[in-house]
């Protein structure tokens, strides 16, 4: 089978515009599965570090729902044929390793203070993702619900409840 040159040039045009289409989606499912990891490394850490029971709950909460939002984001990356990260970010890293020197009372603050900010973020990246008609917009939509919950029970730690 022979193609000519203006339908090789088409196809090949197709499938920039496609591999073009899902960068925006790429690059948002990179970023909540190494989020998603990061989650779960601090809810770890809040369940060993943490002084209240609070902090400690949150913690498991967090690495429970975040082990299973993953499962999600990564099966979306798959569909939209991306190589997944297999980590948390450098930066998310550092903000890990900052944390794990601390404990008790000073852990408790620092990681509530942490934890709004970042759901805050996140919550705006989610609602802007949601809006994609695709895998990574589904999974998107999907995890609002439960980013907002913890950012309300991260809030309620932060004012001390």
């Amino acid at each position: 089978m022979y193609l000519s040159l203006g339908t090789a040039t088409l196809i090949a045009i197709s499938i920039a515009n496609a591999s073009a289409k899902n960068k925006p989606s790429e690059a948002f499912l990179k970023k909540a599965i190494q989020g998603n990891f990061a989650e779960v490394g601090m809810g770890d850490l809040a369940q060993q570090n943490g002084q209240s029971d609070g902090v400690r709950s949150y913690g498991k909460m967090l690495a429970t729902d975040h082990a299973a939002a993953n499962q999600k984001a990564l099966d979306a990356a798959n569909s939209l044929g991306m190589n997944p990260p297999s980590g948390p970010n450098a930066k998310q890293k550092a903000d890990y390793n900052k944390m794990s020197k601390m404990s008790g009372a000073g852990f408790d603050k620092i990681f509530a203070t942490h934890m709004v900010a970042d759901h805050k973020k996140d919550i705006a990246e989610y609602k802007k993702a949601a809006k994609n008609k695709d895998a990574a917009g589904e999974y998107a939509s999907g995890q609002i619900d439960t980013l907002q919950k913890h950012l309300d029970a991260a809030k309620s730690l932060k004012a001390g409840n």
